[in-house]
């Protein structure tokens, strides 16, 4: 299903895949549905994939940037792909069948995709709208979530279990902290800190100390 704008020329760099989620239930919306919605909307991504029944829609070529993303980010890498998932950010898509994913996998392959994710595991929604989105490590591609992108906004795709994607071997970096307001913090002094300890358990470290290390066409 072509779409009739997209985001523009691609401007190089580290290939790249984003995953989204439509906030819809894919036993009810079709991809194909989804795919008209966004694309009336110039919204169009590269794929729109229903993982419940295996439906593939490819809406924008490959070597031009998809509608989902800021027009500057949506153009770095030598690809950027934009994967619109219909399913819930609350509810993992991971957790329910992945039917055309390893058609999807092979493809991002065949497009030097790494199969990577170099800010680790999205969160989960709620917590995802408050995700680092680190431009160094979006600089170093592979796979994001919508949530880990530079200047976004949303929480798409939540929590979802990224060795389901990328395969069992996929390095699992530490799930990301949120951020914390600067005086969230504020009155709590470490004597304080310590007489939270619960009674029968040891005392961590004193405050201030060191911690040990520890084709285009799908």
């Amino acid at each position: 299903m072509t779409a009739k704008a997209d985001g523009g020329a691609m401007k190089g760099g580290a290939p790249r895949a984003v995953w989204f989620t439509s906030g819809t239930d894919p036993r009810i919306v079709s991809a194909r549905s989804a795919a008209q919605s966004l694309a009336r909307e110039s919204r169009a991504p590269h794929l729109v994939w229903n993982p419940y029944v295996g439906e593939v829609v490819q809406l924008v070529p490959m070597t031009r940037a998809g509608g989902l993303l800021d027009e500057l980010v949506g153009r770095e890498g030598r690809v950027c792909v934009q994967i619109m998932v219909v399913g819930s950010s609350r509810d993992p898509f991971t957790d329910g069948p992945l039917k055309s994913l390893d058609s999807i996998m092979s493809w991002l392959d065949s497009w030097g995709v790494a199969r990577r994710w170099p800010a680790g595991p999205p969160l989960p929604s709620p917590q995802a709208y408050h995700s680092p989105r680190n431009r160094r490590k979006w600089a170093q591609g592979g796979h994001f979530g919508y949530s880990q992108v530079p200047g976004a906004g949303g929480p798409d795709p939540g929590g979802i279990d990224i060795r389901k994607i990328t395969g069992p071997e996929t390095p699992v970096a530490e799930i990301p902290r949120p951020r914390v307001p600067p005086d969230a913090g504020a009155g709590v002094t470490p004597l304080m800190a310590r007489r939270l300890t619960l009674p029968g358990t040891a005392a961590g470290p004193a405050a201030g100390s060191t911690p040990e290390p520890a084709s285009s066409r799908f």
